[in-house]
Parts: C-alpha cells; sequence; structure tokens
C-alpha cells in the first residue's frame, strides 16, 4: 500500500470513530508505530487530522467553531445512549439535587429520569429542560442568554446563579478532555458556565464519548483533578484510561 492511500484510510477511520490510536492503526495496516506516527504528522500538517497523546482526532474536534445540535445529535448515538444509561447509577434519588448541562449526551440522560432520580434537576439546557417538562421532575431553570448553537444559557446571570447552589450531583458535557489541557470547549462564555457547574456540586461526573478523549479546545474550564468520574465508552484507548486513573478520574466503560 502507498502511504497516499494509507493516509486516507487513516483519515477514513478518524472520521468514522473521531479517534485513531497509534497502536491500532500499526495493527490494522501492519506497518511500524514510526511508520503511523509519521502518517498522522502529515495528516496534522494537512490540517485534516490534530495530534494528540497516543493518536490523533478529526480536526472538528479541536476547531475554534462548533457543530449545531442537530449535527451533533447522530453522532455516536449508540456510545451516548450506552454512557447516559450508565449515569443512572449515580443518581443522587428522591431527596437529592442534580445539575445537568447542556449537551447531546446529557439530554439523552435527561429522557430517562424519573421523579425517584432527584427531588430537584437544574439546568441551564433549553433541549434537556424539554426533556424533563412533562416527567414529574422538580425542574428548575437557569436563567441567561441562551446561545442558539447549544441550546444553552449563558452569561453573568447564569454565573451568578450557579455560584448560590450547591448540588448533590452535576452531569458535565465536554468537547474535550485531556489530562495536559483538562475539560475544555470552544466557546468561553459556555466555558464559565461549565466552570460554575463544576464549583456548584459535591460529585462531578462527566459524560464523554471517547473521541472526545485526548481533544482539546479553545477554553479550558475544569481540571481532571476536579471531576470524580469519567463515563465514555469502551473504545477509550487503555493508555487513556491509565492515565486518567493515575490523575485521580474514575473511568466506568458503558
Amino acid at each position: 500500500m502507498y502511504a497516499a492511500e494509507r493516509q486516507r484510510g487513516i483519515f477514513d477511520l478518524a472520521r468514522q470513530k473521531g479517534r485513531v490510536s497509534v497502536a491500532g492503526l500499526a495493527r490494522q495496516f501492519d506497518v511500524t508505530t514510526e511508520t503511523i506516527r509519521r502518517d498522522l504528522d502529515f495528516l496534522n500538517d494537512q490540517g485534516v487530522l490534530r495530534r494528540v497523546h497516543g493518536g490523533a482526532v478529526v480536526a472538528e474536534n479541536v476547531a475554534l467553531t462548533e457543530t449545531g445540535l442537530a449535527d451533533r445529535e447522530p453522532a455516536r448515538a449508540s456510545q451516548k445512549s450506552r454512557i447516559a444509561a450508565a449515569a443512572m447509577e449515580f443518581l443522587p434519588g428522591p431527596t437529592g439535587s442534580l445539575l445537568v448541562d447542556a449537551g447531546t449526551t446529557t439530554a439523552r440522560l435527561a429522557a430517562m429520569l424519573t421523579p425517584d432520580s432527584a427531588r430537584t434537576v437544574i439546568t441551564g439546557s433549553v433541549p434537556v429542560a424539554g426533556k424533563l417538562i412533562a416527567s414529574g421532575i422538580s425542574l428548575q431553570l437557569l436563567g441567561g442568554r441562551v446561545r442558539g448553537i447549544t441550546g444553552a444559557a449563558v452569561g453573568a446571570e447564569t454565573v451568578a446563579a450557579l455560584s448560590t447552589l450547591r448540588c448533590d450531583v452535576a452531569f458535565i458535557g465536554v468537547n474535550g478532555l485531556s489530562v495536559a489541557h483538562g475539560l475544555s470547549t470552544p466557546d468561553p462564555e459556555e466555558a464559565a458556565v461549565k466552570r460554575a457547574m463544576v464549583g456548584a456540586a459535591k460529585q462531578v461526573i462527566v459524560l464523554a464519548d471517547s473521541s472526545k478523549i485526548g481533544a482539546e479546545l479553545l477554553v479550558a474550564f475544569a481540571a481532571v483533578s476536579d471531576i470524580d468520574v469519567l463515563i465514555t465508552d469502551g473504545e477509550i484507548t487503555p493508555g487513556d484510561r491509565t492515565e486518567l486513573e493515575a490523575a485521580g478520574v474514575e473511568v466506568v466503560i458503558a
């Protein structure tokens, strides 16, 4: 196989999975890890992949712009549904309070909640609130300006409201997560809200499919040491899992 053919194959795999690893690609194409690293460096230079620890992610995962909810909703749908189902094990129960971040995976979790899941659910996400309105759960909606691309409330009003809260559990969504850069997202206003959510919860649980692991977006809003649990799917690399667990994060595979 010519290098150009292999590089095209690597790019196609990355688009399908969101992330590829050096070791996995070396086995897939029956070449050395050094050859794969050169391929990934080339694709990184071309701007179609972004090199991360142990592999690469598609360039969209590290872009300064975001895709809309309609585009993100069907992506990795089965993994997101399994992650949401696994998150049900961490609910605070009928006497507890729950903070739910914006995101397509957190919205799947919201659709599964019942009145026994929590006494009160607080969110700044219009889509998440929409899933909860008919559930019978006591719902509290954070104020603020709503960003159309994510449906999330942002701004000083949202951050101020969160500063007065102390919830039992927060489910947080991310665009990227790495030990070096922490939890990240492209937009500074959403980063400020997410940072306030992390600070408002006794237990912080991140819901993120494996394509987000290793990706680094523009604005970091928390360190991995600030979170208690990461719920992800089985495509997380062994190296990433080991690194996160060494940093004190409980990694749950859905």
